[in-house]
């Protein structure tokens, strides 16, 4: 039982350990002040609130339908984690060197509802995120630590402790752009950028690693 516990917890911490710095709430800190300037304080903090539970929706979405979608275009799970490595270190690689001219301005003055495009999606729960939950999908039934189901459950408790960590960044959005300053959220976000990096490339080492160990490979190479 004991063992089980910490499988569970294992689980939820790396959940939480890779999908945090990629949903990166407090780039989205930086930059709802542009987005929301048009809505009053109780509309932004709807907005808010319904933004992270789209992102939990989606993700939890993909993560139940992560085994369906690699079947269906059969893809495989090395396949999988070196192509969602690529997409995390590419995000992570824009988050610890941005462009020289980036501007977060966008022409939102009129939507009065921002909580889905684009709070939720892209900027919480982009391509990024939703690789990662894939990965995570094949992972639960490639483990046996977990029955499936547990696995699965304590991925998705994961996601929502996510979506609440963000929702609690968000509310205080004000207080943390007062507290750090443009120069803090920046240095904060170049450092989750450089911890995306070394998620991805991990992402990537075991991707390879499956595919040396996998026996079809060779015969496939070798008739190449």
């Amino acid at each position: 039982m004991q063992h089980i516990f910490y499988e569970i917890f294992a689980t939820i911490l790396a959940t939480m350990t890779a999908l945090l710095p990629i949903a990166n709430p407090l780039t989205t800190v930086a930059v709802l002040p542009a987005i929301a300037a048009h809505l009053t304080p109780t509309e932004r903090a709807i907005q808010v609130r319904r933004a992270c539970f789209y992102m939990a929706a989606i993700l939890v979405v993909f993560l139940l339908a992560g085994a369906v979608l690699m079947d269906f275009f059969s893809i495989s799970i090395p396949g999988l984690r070196i192509a969602g490595g690529l997409i995390v270190c590419k995000f992570g690689f824009n988050m610890l060197f941005p462009p020289a001219e980036q501007t977060h301005e966008q022409n939102l003055n009129n939507k009065r509802d921002i909580s889905f495009s684009p709070l939720a999606m892209p900027t919480l729960s982009g391509p990024g995120s939703i690789a990662v939950v894939i990965s995570m999908s094949t992972g639960v039934h490639s483990q046996t630590a977990l029955p499936i189901w547990l696995g699965y459950l304590s991925v998705v408790f994961g996601i929502l402790l996510v979506a609440y960590t963000s929702w609690l960044v968000l509310r205080a959005s004000e207080r943390l752009t007062s507290l750090l300053g443009a120069d803090g959220i920046e240095a904060v976000s170049r450092i989750m950028g450089f911890l995306l990096i070394c998620i991805g490339v991990q992402f990537v080492i075991n991707g390879i690693g499956n595919l040396l160990h996998d026996p079809l490979f060779w015969p496939e190479l070798l008739t190449l």
